[in-house]
């Protein structure tokens, strides 16, 4: 019987601890690129890889490295968690609230939609 595949979650204030320490950290943007134009987060290093392309560029992801994926609330990038984990990552995370939690609790001058 297949494990269960499960991912943990980092809050936006917890992601922004964990991106303080510097350690190695792919964080990837699964919304569209349309969305990604209205806000992202980009200054912290993340990759637009949409949901639609994520399993055609998966070779872009590293597996030795820690993985937080984003979407608009969180939803979609959970899905993405997921898929991810069936492939053989292990070391996945989603942002709890994706950018919208981003904006409310560490950005508030970031634009929402």
């Amino acid at each position: 019987m297949p494990e269960e595949t499960t991912f943990q979650e980092y809050t936006p204030e917890q992601l922004v601890q964990r991106l303080e320490t510097g350690e190695p950290l792919q964080l990837i943007d699964v919304r569209e690129p349309f969305e990604w134009d209205i806000a992202n987060l980009e200054a912290q290093g993340a990759k637009l890889i949409p949901l639609g392309e994520l399993t055609d560029r998966v070779d872009e992801l590293d597996p030795d490295t820690d993985i937080v994926l984003y979407c608009r609330s969180g939803s979609r990038s959970a899905g993405a968690a997921r898929h991810l984990q069936a492939h053989g990552f292990q070391r996945v995370w989603n942002l709890k609230g994706g950018i919208k939690g981003w904006a409310q609790t560490v950005d508030p001058e970031m634009p929402t939609y």
